[in-house]
């Protein structure tokens, strides 16, 4: 496995090896993450023990500065994590687009920040200078840290999980941003338009789903909610950021359901993830759709 990891530049936190776009044969179950000082090797099936402490070394002799190399099984229940190689490390702090963010290990499935998402960070730090920002789904608040880093004057992060928004509470301190621009709404996205409304019009909306969350969120069925409520939320001309991590739905799916429940936005670009994310089958990934949301367009 070790041959496919061409990186050269260890400095920022980043995927390694994306085995689960299926590009590489018989490595579909493996991710390499590196979130320094920690190689984490996340598994979606179960390996040979042999064959695992092998990557393990080759990993540790191959990335600069690794103090840790540690294995998450996401192929068993609760998807422990445990350390093969140094230190035991359960929290870091690292380092992306000159930004940091807290990480946790071993503490839940998800370690604080999705690596794929970097180059929509990237475009959000660059695209919110002077606005006024809507985050849904705001999970630990990184497209928030990146939005006032690019100057926004306010971000609403929106998220059913306190647990998390408190996280993402952190993360601007850490970056020592001003949170007085930040507004922090615990609430269901789907009961709490009005809440949403109050801090509004918006000029970026930024919304990343999870594709299915039990008793909360069936994207396929709940995105039409969203975007239907977008004439209520937003500014003329407002840019929205509609993202999509289903490997069952593809860019289609965003494209049509924008165009039946909110015909007066334009659809503009494509931000693809970082290139380590090879995707045999195209449209299994991570969408990123940028569009403009312009009321003259109405029918």
């Amino acid at each position: 496995m070790i041959e496919f990891i061409t990186c050269t530049d260890f400095s920022e936190c980043q995927r390694l090896f994306h085995g689960r776009g299926h590009a590489y044969e018989n490595l579909s179950h493996v991710n390499v993450d590196w979130l320094p000082p920690v190689v984490l090797i996340t598994l979606y099936q179960e390996v040979e023990a042999n064959w695992l402490a092998q990557q393990a070394k080759a990993l540790q002799a191959r990335v600069p500065d690794c103090r840790s190399v540690q294995v998450q099984y996401r192929s068993r229940a609760m998807a422990p994590t445990e350390v093969l190689l140094g230190e035991s490390i359960e929290h870091t702090q690292v380092r992306e687009l000159g930004l940091s963010y807290h990480i946790e290990l071993g503490k839940a499935q998800n370690t604080g920040l999705f690596l794929d998402m970097r180059n929509g960070r990237q475009w959000v730090k660059d695209n919110s200078k002077d606005l006024n920002v809507l985050n849904l789904f705001a999970y630990t608040c990184a497209f928030s840290v990146a939005a006032l880093a690019g100057g926004a004057s306010k971000v609403v992060n929106v998220d059913v999980s306190k647990a998390s928004l408190g996280k993402g509470r952190d993360n601007h301190r850490l970056n020592r941003q001003d949170t007085a621009k930040v507004k922090f709404e615990g609430v269901d996205i789907f009961k709490s338009y009005g809440r949403l409304k109050k801090h509004g019009p918006y000029e970026l909306l930024i919304c990343d789903p999870p594709s299915f969350q039990k008793g909360s969120v069936n994207i396929e069925r709940d995105y039409a909610k969203i975007i239907r409520r977008i004439p209520q939320l937003m500014k003329a001309g407002g840019r929205l950021m509609l993202c999509l991590n289903s490997p069952d739905l593809d860019e289609n799916f965003l494209l049509e359901t924008v165009a039946a429940e909110c015909p007066e936005c334009r659809f503009d670009a494509v931000i693809s993830p970082p290139e380590v994310y090879k995707e045999a089958h195209q449209g299994k990934g991570l969408k990123v759709l940028l569009f403009t949301y312009l009321p003259s367009l109405a029918p």
